[in-house]
């Protein structure tokens, strides 16, 4: 006698099965890791960056500005797609043919300029300039002598 799965039984069988991975690839990570925390392990880590402060520091307004713009024009250019895919399949024939008309693409080219206008008022304002940091490299070594990561090493073995 043969058993058939329906198809929410193999949809639950494959999330069973997924589940049982991820968790037993969780705990066989964990089970095998090494232990040795040690301070410097433990300590906040950014991009590089030494955590110095609060985190209730002050932001430029210009990465808030530049993510409005994105936004702006990304939202724009997902009108534009759509019409340009069925304008580029249909041709300029479909202007002559009066399928799409004139008044299409003059809309859509009006769209367009519209857009060109937002950008040049955005480059001529200047918020897409964007002012480079002074980098100042710093010694890592004389930070945190040597004999302070032997002595944590030893002492977490």
């Amino acid at each position: 006698m043969t058993m058939e799965l329906t198809n929410y039984q193999i949809i639950l069988l494959f999330a069973v099965g997924g589940f049982v991975a991820i968790m037993g690839s969780l705990v066989t990570s964990w089970v095998l890791r090494p232990r040795r925390p040690n301070e410097e392990k433990l300590t906040t880590y950014e991009c590089g960056e030494d955590p110095t402060g609060t985190a209730w520091g002050k932001f430029n307004i210009r990465f808030y500005v530049i993510a409005l713009v994105f936004v702006l024009f990304e939202t724009e250019l997902l009108f534009l797609f759509p019409w340009a895919i069925v304008f580029g399949d249909e041709g300029l024939n479909a202007l002559t043919q009066g399928k799409w008309g004139m008044l299409a693409f003059v809309e859509m080219s009006l769209f367009i300029l519209i857009l060109a206008l937002g950008l040049a008022y955005v480059w001529g304002k200047g918020f897409l300039e964007w002012e480079k940091p002074d980098v100042k490299v710093t010694d890592v070594e004389s930070k945190v002598p040597e004999s302070l990561y032997e002595q944590l090493n030893t002492k977490y073995q």
